[in-house]
């Protein structure tokens, strides 16, 4: 998926992260089978317990596609809102010019079936050739546009139906994606229970520059098993385990449509369906970059300006209004 910025799944290369190559000895399981519903989802364990997994069903269905799209078309009429008069026009040429060019036909016909008008032809030929390449013109501009048109709505389908993909911030809240819009850059981690941990792990070095970033990961086990986290308990690093798990904290709930959503996206950007990818996402909800192996959790803090401000305490007490 581009990046994943608007095309889905384009490589940012992370600066420093190791690739993930699944394999024999690598020490990472490749995912013959995907989670299903009612699969046990993401849980943080400190090092000191066990993590339990927390089974969820789905109680609730997300939108229609029909008003996913009426919602994506309302969105890019006004990202564009010139795109409708020019396609407009376009057809308004297309129609003059193919009136012209009938009217141009019929009159060339006669011009050579009459010998009294054979003089008149090569000026009606000429004409039939401006109608024609006008024709032909602006119907390959209404092409463009229509197929420009066509591209963003699904793109904006697609971010749609992401915002309305439920996230859990506790056993108590359960909230859409679309509820931290404006306020949290999310990062989807999805693939095996393995990967996810070894992101884990490598975006510990950066966990303050994210925090301060508004960045919250999603942990997204394609395997349905859960990943293992592991926090330094310990007093002195009580501040930065709780900014750690404050990072971690949200999981997928209804995996199924989660699952769904990574599949569509896996199969636009032609990548396998049990290759490990992340999404990170804008502060505006739209896809900002994508890619196949570890987040560029340095990439991140290197090119993401702070947010500390509009993040601070944002989940505390977060009750899924904004």
């Amino acid at each position: 998926m581009a990046s994943v910025a608007n095309a889905p799944l384009n490589l940012l290369k992370p600066l420093n992260l190791p690739r993930y190559k699944p394999g024999i000895g690598s020490g990472f399981v490749t995912t013959p089978s995907r989670s299903t519903i009612n699969a046990p989802f993401l849980t943080a364990q400190s090092s000191k317990q066990s993590s339990s997994p927390i089974i969820c069903f789905a109680s609730e269905k997300q939108n229609s596609s029909t008003d996913a799209s009426s919602t994506a078309r309302i969105r890019s009429e006004v990202l564009t809102p010139f795109r409708s008069v020019r396609m407009f026009f376009y057809l308004a040429f297309i129609a003059s010019g193919g009136l012209g060019t009938l009217i141009a036909t019929t009159q060339l016909i006669a011009a050579l079936t009459n010998p009294s008008r054979a003089l008149d032809a090569p000026e009606i030929a000429k004409g039939l050739g401006i109608d024609i390449c006008a024709v032909s013109l602006f119907a390959f501009l209404y092409y463009r546009e229509n197929t420009a048109k066509n591209a963003q709505i699904a793109r904006l389908s697609r971010e749609e139906n992401l915002s309305n993909l439920k996230l859990r911030v506790d056993e108590k809240r359960v909230i859409p994606v679309s509820s931290l819009r404006g306020f949290a850059r999310l990062v989807i981690c999805a693939g095996p229970a393995s990967f996810i941990t070894e992101s884990f792990k490598f975006s510990e070095p950066f966990t303050e520059g994210l925090v301060e970033r508004g960045v919250l990961v999603v942990p997204f086990a394609t395997d349905g098993n859960s990943p293992s986290f592991e926090f330094d308990e310990s007093d002195e690093s009580k501040d930065f385990t709780s900014k750690r798990k404050r990072l971690w904290q949200l999981n997928p709930v209804i995996v199924s449509e989660w699952t769904n959503w990574l599949d569509e996206q896996k199969k636009l950007a032609g990548v396998s369906s049990d290759s490990p990818v992340y999404i990170s996402l804008r502060l505006d909800g739209r896809v900002r970059g994508s890619g196949i192996g570890y987040p560029p959790w340095n990439a991140f803090v290197a090119q993401l300006p702070p947010v500390k401000g509009m993040w601070s305490g944002l989940l505390d007490g977060f009750d899924g209004r904004v």
